[in-house]
């Protein structure tokens, strides 16, 4: 078994201690796709995640999704903290991309834990790096082209990348026939080969260009 200390150090010197909280917070062996937490409903814990990975994202009306940021073991996540802080609804969905295994932290146990500086030291840092991470998104969003931020998203995943067109549309905010036509049109540049849920990368420094080209 994972010891949650290694991943979490903060962990070392809560009160009261993750022992004597007890068996009922995990760890919650969980599979890929399983939805931790959703848009405005109650916080129900706050998870940290020992195993795996969970992909938090906001939806707009017409069923467009955009990523905000991924958790992986060792880190927190913002929405969650930041929610029983304000003692509101979540503001995003939290679903798991592959096989997890996390700690549900209750809201009255997370809030005595806040009263340790270091375990809120954690917290508020990990606010100023997610801080940081959604500036770029925005940043991203607001004045780069969808094409760049297409060809950004293939890069550094490897030669061969297993995904589906609605899942890079959900990545990047938009929709999937979109998503189908710019990978079209890196094709016929001989960029990439498209193939039934994967994309072979055949020129990563056309793609490499094309993410850093002038959007204006």
């Amino acid at each position: 078994m994972i010891d949650p200390t290694q991943l979490y150090p903060a962990l070392a010197g809560v009160q009261p201690a993750l022992a004597a909280v007890g068996s009922s917070i995990g760890p919650m062996q969980v599979p890929a796709g399983t939805v931790l937490f959703d848009e405005n409903a109650p916080c129900q814990g706050f998870p940290m995640l020992l195993e795996g990975e969970v992909r938090v994202s906001r939806s707009s009306g017409d069923g467009r999704s955009l990523e905000l940021y991924r958790v992986v073991p060792g880190e927190l996540c913002l929405v969650s903290s930041a929610c029983l802080f304000r003692s509101q609804p979540l503001s995003a969905c939290g679903v798991t991309t592959k096989p997890s295994s996390l700690l549900l932290i209750p809201p009255s146990v997370f809030a005595s834990w806040l009263e340790e500086p270091a375990f809120r030291d954690s917290v508020l840092g990990l606010f100023a790096e997610r801080m940081a991470d959604l500036t770029a998104l925005v940043d991203a969003v607001a004045f780069r082209k969808l094409d760049q931020r297409l060809a950004a998203a293939l890069l550094g995943r490897g030669s061969v990348v297993d995904t589906t067109h609605q899942a890079l549309a959900d990545e990047l905010g938009t929709v999937r026939e979109i998503v189908t036509r710019l990978l079209r049109r890196f094709e016929r540049e001989g960029w990439v080969e498209l193939a039934r849920e994967q994309i072979r990368i055949l020129d990563a420094a056309g793609l490499r260009a094309q993410a850093g080209s002038d959007p204006r």
